[in-house]
């Protein structure tokens, strides 16, 4: 199964590259370690992405704005927020294969196992009882209770090690739990150190500490320096969220999994600004409604969980993650976090301004909790593109591979193909792209058998094809064909618009939320 599923990634990976989605960076010069680029079709797909996004927050709910805050922040923004002194990742190396590894995964790992096997536990029993109670067997039996045991003892002596700092108890951690090197076999570590994750550079032709500034590792420090400015300008009225799409920049000393984890990335979050004491009334909300948002995508409720957070953040009193089943296992793919006041608050302390909002109904100033949703653009990429790809085998015996991208989000909505390269056919194919280009993103294709250009339609992910043939030129009649069923109908051009419509809108796919 674990071949499977790398076979399968691998699979995803070279079709990214070879039908224009991502490229290595820089590849020319052997490329950038976990740095990329998207191609021409991965381009669309992520602007479709957030779309998808940005309205949801913006359109559907009227107590949220927008911004687009600056990259470069004062540096003080960071020794606010914490960055400077605690954005750090505890890492250790194997001796014997070089490689190097962040510790508290690798705790991680032997967790998730032990959960994989309490399930795999469960699955046996359920298929042999009839009324099975699943929280009494757990409960009860003797191996599930000794794993659930473990789990807990690693989680509190993991979440104890990494409050106190403690870079010594968490190698022994490691060593108690035998955890060997994937590559190579051994348990030959080094010390845990640890590593800051931010970027800096100067600012000014004068290269020292006084001119430091940072690359921001994340996108809501922006939000919360504006936060007041928005409030004002907008007259908004607590609960009231302000969302951001932007880069963020970290140095992770170990970025691998493709466009999973990559030093340069893109976030898509959302700050809600709530009374204090309403804190987790609203963050229940949000997990229902982002949760939502993912599932209408329709490409599988069963790849989405819930997963929450054993070890919260300084700043938070609540966190959790919606996990998605990714090719290489369910992992983090959005964060919901209730992050109380913290930021506001420190960046008062730090800036010497106050950050309070008046309520004009209690009659009080306060510091408005918050609470957070956000979501990695990169790997929200990543799992529409993987659950898209689809490997099949056809009737006639041949095969086919095809992104059944949400049709929504596909790069290109229809491909027109005509079917020769005379007889008046391009100009009447022409005709009909000038028909749709202003609804619809059109790709134009002449070259090749109409079997072949539909092959590579279905690769990129094409909804819909439309055929001009010689008959075309009779009775402005063409062939539709859909990408997921492959059914061919003959349509008049006059009705090609609303049938493409009904399938590809946007607006259509954010009011099933």
């Amino acid at each position: 199964m674990a071949n499977q599923e790398d076979n399968l990634f691998k699979n995803v990976i070279s079709h990214a590259k070879e039908y224009g989605f991502i490229f290595p960076s820089s590849e020319i010069y052997d490329g950038l370690s976990a740095v990329y680029d998207y191609g021409q079709n991965g381009s669309e797909l992520k602007n479709n992405i957030k779309e998808y996004w940005w309205k949801f927050m913006t359109l559907l709910h009227d107590n949220i704005v927008g911004i687009d805050a600056a990259i470069f922040m004062h540096p003080t923004t960071w020794k606010a927020s914490g960055h400077v002194d605690a954005f750090n990742d505890p890492m250790l190396d194997n001796k014997d294969s070089k490689k190097r590894y962040r510790a508290d995964q690798l705790v991680e790992g032997v967790i998730e196992k032990l959960e994989e096997k309490i399930e795999k536990e469960v699955e046996k029993a359920a298929k042999r009882f009839e009324n099975f109670d699943r929280a009494m067997f757990i409960n009860t039996n003797g191996r599930v209770v000794e794993y659930q045991k473990k789990i807990d003892e690693t989680n509190e002596r993991l979440k104890q090690t990494l409050a106190d700092g403690d870079m010594a108890g968490l190698k022994q951690l490691i060593i108690d739990l035998e955890i060997a090197d994937p590559i190579s076999g051994t348990k030959n570590w080094t010390d845990v150190r640890q590593f800051n994750l931010m970027f800096s550079t100067e600012m000014g032709s004068v290269a020292d500490d006084s001119n430091k500034i940072y690359l921001r590792p994340e996108t809501a420090q922006g939000i919360f320096v504006n936060f007041l400015n928005v409030q004002k300008t907008g007259r908004m009225k607590i609960p009231f969220g302000i969302a951001q799409i932007g880069k963020a920049f970290r140095n992770e000393i170990v970025a691998r999994q493709f466009i999973f984890r990559m030093r340069e990335f893109e976030q898509m979050e959302m700050q809600f600004f709530v009374k204090p004491g309403e804190e987790m009334k609203w963050y229940e909300f949000w997990k229902e409604k982002r949760m939502k948002w993912h599932q209408t995508l329709g490409i599988g409720a069963e790849n989405y969980r819930f997963h929450d957070h054993l070890n919260l953040a300084h700043y938070a009193n609540a966190a959790c993650d919606i996990q998605f089943n990714f090719p290489m296992g369910f992992r983090e793919l959005e964060g919901i976090h209730s992050r109380t006041d913290f930021d506001l608050k420190s960046h008062e302390k730090f800036s010497g301004k106050k950050l309070q909002y008046f309520d004009s109904e209690d009659n009080q100033n306060y510091i408005p909790y918050v609470v957070e949703t956000s979501v990695g653009l990169d790997r929200m990429f990543l799992s529409v593109l993987a659950s898209s790809y689809k490997e099949e085998k056809l009737e006639d015996g041949s095969d086919r591979i095809v992104l059944k991208i949400p049709a929504a989000l596909a790069p290109n909505k229809v491909a027109i193909l005509p079917l020769m390269k005379k007889d008046g056919l391009p100009e009447k194919a022409h005709e009909i792209m000038n028909l749709l280009k202003f609804d619809f993103r059109c790709f134009y294709e002449e070259k090749d058998a109409i079997g072949k250009r539909y092959r590579r339609q279905d690769a990129i992910g094409t909804p819909y094809c439309i055929t001009i043939d010689h008959q075309t030129l009779e009775d402005n009649t063409v062939t539709i064909r859909d990408r997921d069923t492959m059914k061919q109908e003959r349509v008049a051009i006059s009705v090609v618009k609303s049938i493409i419509q009904d399938s590809v809108s946007m607006a259509e796919l954010l009011k099933k939320i």
